[in-house]
This record gives C-alpha cells, sequence and structure tokens, in this order.
C-alpha cells in the first residue's frame, strides 16, 4: 500500500512540473471561427514552427473557444495548464490594464495606419513589457478585424444617431465606456443570443465587423449598418513563461518568426474573405447591395465628430494606463500615418 501510495506521489509530482517542448504536444486555442483568417494565422503559425524544428514542437490549434472562453484560456496561460493562446487585447485588460490603449476608441485613423503601428517593434517591445509580471509572454498578434456599427432603426452618420439605441456590447471596461459616452444603453448578451435579440427588439444595435456581422446574418435583421472602424480587434499571442524559458533562444527566435507569419496570413485571409464570402461566392459589398443592407461609410469629417464625441473616453483611461504609454502610442501613429 505504502509502495502504491509513493508511486502515486512521483507521479502527481511529474504531472506538476511545466510543460515543455519536448514533453507532449503543445496547445494553441482561441475563439477564432475555422473558416477566419485568425484559425488559418494560428494554423501557419502550428505549421512553421513544426517545419522548422523537424517535428520536434508539435503544435495543435484549438478555434472556436474549443479549450473555453478568452478570459479562461488566459488562465489557463497564467496557470500553466494551457502553454498558447490568442487573447483581444479586450479581455486582456482585465489582466494586464496597460493594453487597453489598443481599444481606445477612433485611435487609429485607418487600418494601414493601425497595422504599421501594431508591427512596429517598438510598440511591441513596450505593450508586451508589461506582460511578464501578471503571468504572460507576448510575441504576437492575430486578429479578428475592424468593428463596425450595425442596427434596425436609422442610418447612423453622427454620434447623435446612436443616442437611445440598446446596443449589444463587447463585455469590456473601454467598449462599454465609448458606447456610454455616445448615449447608448448597453446591454450585456452572450455573442450568440445577439441574432435573436435584434429580431425580437430586445436590442436595436450591435457593433461587430462588418465581415462579423454578414457571416453571422446579423445583417438579415439590421439593414443599416455604419462602417464606423471604431476600433481594431487584436488579439495577443500570449504564451506561458515556463513553458517560453524551457525553450531555447534558437527555438525562441523560430516562435517570434512563426508569429509574424501568423498575422501576415490572419490579415490575407481576412481581406480575401470580403472579397469572396464564405459559400456565397460575392463580395461584401455586393451582398450588402442584394440584400438591401445600406451601408453608410463616414466621411473624415464625420470620423473626427465621433473622435471629438468619446474624447471623456480617451481622458478617462489616459488616467488608468499612464500618460508614458498613452503619448508614446499618439506618437507612433502620427509617425505611421498614412
Amino acid at each position: 500500500m505504502k509502495q502504491m501510495f509513493r508511486g502515486l506521489v512521483v507521479l502527481l509530482a511529474l504531472a506538476a512540473l511545466p510543460m515543455t517542448a519536448d514533453a507532449a504536444k503543445i496547445k494553441f486555442g482561441h475563439v477564432g471561427p475555422t473558416f477566419h483568417g485568425q484559425t488559418k494565422g494560428a494554423d501557419a503559425f502550428a505549421d512553421y514552427i513544426r517545419e522548422k524544428t523537424n517535428g520536434r514542437i508539435d503544435i495543435a490549434t484549438f478555434p472556436m473557444g474549443q479549450l473555453g472562453s478568452e478570459r479562461s484560456m488566459a488562465s489557463q496561460v497564467q496557470s500553466g495548464s494551457l502553454q498558447i493562446a490568442s487573447i483581444t487585447t479586450a479581455v486582456m485588460q482585465n489582466f494586464v490594464p496597460e493594453v487597453a490603449i489598443v481599444d481606445m476608441p477612433f485611435l487609429f485613423p485607418d487600418r494601414k495606419t493601425a497595422y504599421a503601428v501594431l508591427d512596429d517593434p517598438a510598440v511591441q517591445e513596450k505593450l508586451f513589457s508589461y506582460l511578464p509580471k501578471k503571468g504572460f509572454i507576448g510575441i504576437g498578434w492575430t486578429e479578428n478585424d475592424i468593428r463596425d456599427f450595425s442596427n434596425t432603426k436609422r442610418p447612423v452618420h453622427k454620434p447623435e444617431d446612436i443616442a437611445g439605441l440598446k446596443v449589444r456590447v463587447m463585455n469590456s471596461p473601454v467598449y462599454l465606456d465609448t458606447f456610454d459616452q455616445l448615449g447608448a444603453s448597453s446591454v450585456g448578451l452572450p455573442f450568440p443570443e445577439v441574432y435573436s435579440a435584434l429580431q425580437t427588439g430586445v436590442i436595436d444595435a450591435q457593433e461587430n465587423p462588418l465581415l462579423t456581422a454578414v457571416l453571422m446574418k446579423f445583417t438579415e435583421v439590421t439593414k443599416y449598418v455604419t462602417r464606423t472602424q471604431h476600433a481594431i480587434t487584436e488579439c495577443i499571442i500570449i504564451v506561458n513563461p515556463d513553458f517560453w524559458n524551457s525553450l531555447s533562444a534558437a527555438d525562441q527566435q523560430i516562435f517570434r518568426e512563426a508569429a509574424k507569419i501568423c498575422i501576415e496570413t490572419n490579415r490575407k485571409v481576412n481581406a480575401e474573405l470580403k472579397q469572396n464570402l464564405p459559400k456565397l461566392g460575392v463580395s461584401i459589398d455586393e451582398y450588402c447591395k442584394a440584400n438591401g443592407v445600406q451601408v453608410v461609410d463616414l466621411t473624415p469629417a464625420e470620423r473626427e465628430a465621433f473622435r471629438k464625441a468619446v474624447a471623456p473616453v480617451w481622458d478617462k483611461y489616459r488616467g488608468l494606463i499612464g500618460n508614458d504609454l498613452f503619448d508614446f502610442m499618439l506618437a507612433k501613429i502620427k509617425e505611421h500615418k498614412q
């Protein structure tokens, strides 16, 4: 009996040891759907590492939240029960408040500028420097897309058009504060309930990338879309520190190279999806026109009106994030503005 007990203790002790790259297949979790660029990017990440290490490091990817919600996966990476995950900054700010800078409304003037800033090595070094003390190593990005606004009531051209609408908002402090500042009534609903809530009038509007709205069929019940592009939904590829430290310097470099391939693939696939919607074979604009969805593209003056309207949100988070990081990001945006 004692011998059996000692054997059990040894097994438990071994199970508690940090998992290394050579110990077993490594898991990479995220919430992107299988056809999405986020999934294709994560798969490209795993393929590159497998190829460069001759299969010595084998990474299995788990899309669509198979390993849990983003918040759960972040906690798993923190504890070491999951090696790698890709988590939106909107969720990561609950662990690392500084990354909320990426979610500031109307921060980036356009997509090209956003990409140039996020790819800047100095930006990644500074942003990711806040992660280790909270139990994460940041090595790169995946993304959902730039967020838009759709509703059942009216075309939206100015901030006042959003006032009074019941809007389903991502459960993130910055997003909730943004739409409260615009005069909307923010509603917290699980993502799978959005379609029926729009259909039955429980909510009047939702904010997601137009690509997401089309693919989730939200545009069947919301005929007014404005490409507000109010925030870019970026996800940090986070790695457990113990696992990361088990890698050689050469392997760590391979992981960083893989992260660059991941985001390049992610963005490329997302752009292609907009030009050729899955199972529909038309562009996103052609689909909207054919299905009676009115799409508004904001003029520069209209975007500036929104930016001014959410200035109090910037002021609040400047106090929480700190002037140093806030001013650093604004300077980088100015440097890279297209």
